[in-house]
């Protein structure tokens, strides 16, 4: 199936039965089956087998699924079986906090420059991380193979940061600012509002609670 009639909840789907095979790897189990799967990670047993029937047939009858085997599938559908390097822009504490996460490694990334527009930052490092100038972006895009740009800037900055991010030839960008952006068609772009989020939870929040089936 070609990628583009894929799904993002699918992908998404699959980066969790990833880790959720991670986890069965490092406690020793060879096999298992899709409803055990789902059991023991509280997942959707039918949805698992749909998931994985785009990409081909990974299950043997009567035993389920090897562990090692679809954790190695996975990792080459997702990409994740060769390093990729990461750019974040904005070095405050929401992007320096983000090139220190550990998380990112795991998962075969890695996060090679931060940059910002403050003088004061610029020549710094957060841990082996060197900020730069944001006016160098594409030379050093090009100098260290960054695939991913990470925006980590305020609302008001961060439509300009994408464009500079698009001019250097990336099409894989993850947006933390709280604010839609535009890009060619050919970019993709991952938005992820803390904020809408935690509205969303205080929704709940906010509502009577259900008890015996009455408010």
């Amino acid at each position: 199936m070609k990628a583009e009639k894929i799904s993002e909840l699918t992908t998404n789907r699959m980066s969790v039965y990833l880790r959720c095979l991670n986890e069965l790897a490092s406690k020793g189990e060879k096999t298992v089956s899709s409803d055990r799967l789902a059991k023991r990670f509280h997942l959707n047993s039918a949805q698992i087998r749909k998931d994985l029937a785009y990409f081909g047939e990974f299950g043997v009858r009567g035993v389920g699924y090897y562990v090692e085997d679809l954790r190695g599938q996975l990792t080459k559908i997702l990409g994740l079986e060769i390093q990729h390097c990461v750019g974040i822009v904005g070095a405050g504490r929401l992007g320096t906090a983000l090139a220190d996460y550990y998380e990112f490694s795991q998962a075969n990334f890695t996060v090679a420059a931060l940059f910002d527009a403050d003088e004061k930052k610029i020549g710094q490092k957060v841990g082996d991380i060197e900020i730069f100038d944001v006016k160098n972006f594409a030379e050093i895009v090009k100098k260290d193979n960054i695939e991913v740009a990470v925006i980590a800037v305020p609302a008001e900055f961060a439509q300009a940061v994408l464009e500079r991010i698009t001019e250097a030839g990336i099409k894989a960008v993850m947006n933390f600012a709280p604010i839609p952006l535009k890009a060619a068609g050919d970019v993709k772009i991952k938005t992820v509002d803390l904020t809408i989020s935690l509205e969303s939870l205080s929704y709940f929040l906010a509502q009577p609670t259900v008890s015996n089936g009455k408010k």
